[in-house]
């Protein structure tokens, strides 16, 4: 072969290799992203958000805080153990938020349903909430004679009568005013309003109802005594027979004592507490019948028997 073909070769297959790595660098290449217009989508509205609209209160009803369990005395009382109740009436002296009563103990079992006072806290029953400092709850028995015909009502006032009857014949019998204007506490089993006008919690609605039934019937009565006068009417209850009489309503003493006067006992008690003798009865019948010209009255004869004999002889 001679030179000139070889050069010929190679320069097809020099201009071969160009081409084809020319065209191999053409196809390595990325093409470019070709921009496209951004397409509009179309967006659902989202609906608005709905507002539950709460009842408005009744400003006519107020809160009270009522316990939801049961609360054994002495524990304290947490915040899961209360609810607030909108009444429309609130009892006299509860309490209307959590804060006055988280953490406080009762000094009696509370029952679930149990409105809570101050008193729920204070401790002592009934009758020590119903006395003040200087007072003492007295009890004294009685019947239906004693104890004014069965009409006795805890609040109403008494005064205590004494009537000592004489040991032996010859002596004097005498009655006398004991203790002036004493409040009453409880007849029988029936009790009155602690002090400020509560009503003691301890008994329900029914009891009470059936405990007014009963008031009639009461074998006993609890009186506020001041301290003053309680060995007095301790040593009178022993002495003769008591009586109760009931002061007038119209005289306000219940009023007084809730106002904070509680010397009304003190006030009305006299030196000589209107004791009468039974001579100083006789004396008024003699001066009586002398006034009306009557004749007094001789001594009684005494009839004298001797044997079959029987004579009347003026001593």
């Amino acid at each position: 072969m001679s030179s000139r073909v070889t050069k010929g070769l190679a320069v097809l297959f020099l201009l071969g290799a160009l081409f084809a790595g020319y065209w191999g660098l053409v196809l390595s290449r990325q093409p470019v992203p070709v921009a496209q217009a951004p397409v509009a989508q179309s967006v659902a509205p989202v609906p608005a958000p709905v507002i539950e609209e709460k009842p408005a209160q009744d400003l006519t009803r107020q809160p009270v805080l009522v316990l939801a369990n049961d609360i054994p005395a002495y524990q304290a009382i947490k915040a899961e153990d209360l609810i607030v109740e909108r009444l429309k009436v609130a009892p006299a002296g509860s309490f209307s938020k959590p804060e006055e009563a988280v953490g406080r103990m009762p000094w009696r079992p509370l029952s679930a349903g149990t409105w809570l006072t101050e008193s729920s806290f204070e401790a002592g029953g009934a009758l020590a909430r119903m006395i003040r400092p200087g007072e003492r709850a007295l009890a004294l028995g009685i019947d239906e004679i004693i104890g004014a015909g069965g009409q006795l009502s805890p609040g109403d006032y008494v005064d205590v009568l004494l009537y000592i009857p004489p040991e032996q014949p010859s002596t004097d019998r005498s009655a006398q005013t004991v203790a002036a204007a004493l409040r009453v506490l409880s007849v029988g089993a029936l009790t009155g309003p602690v002090n400020e006008g509560q009503d003691d919690q301890g008994v329900s609605r029914d009891d009470r109802a059936q405990q007014q039934k009963l008031k009639a019937n009461a074998r006993s009565v609890v009186v506020a005594v001041p301290e003053k006068l309680l060995s007095r009417l301790t040593l009178a209850s022993q002495a003769g027979l008591l009586r109760l009489a009931v002061r007038s309503a119209d005289e306000r003493n219940l009023e007084r004592y809730w106002a904070g006067d509680s010397d009304i006992a003190l006030q009305a008690d006299t030196a000589n507490r209107n004791i009468i003798h039974f001579d100083q009865l006789n004396m008024q019948a003699n001066a009586t019948s002398r006034a009306s010209g009557a004749a007094p009255r001789g001594p009684k004869p005494v009839e004298v028997i001797r044997g079959n004999q029987m004579t009347q002889q003026t001593p």
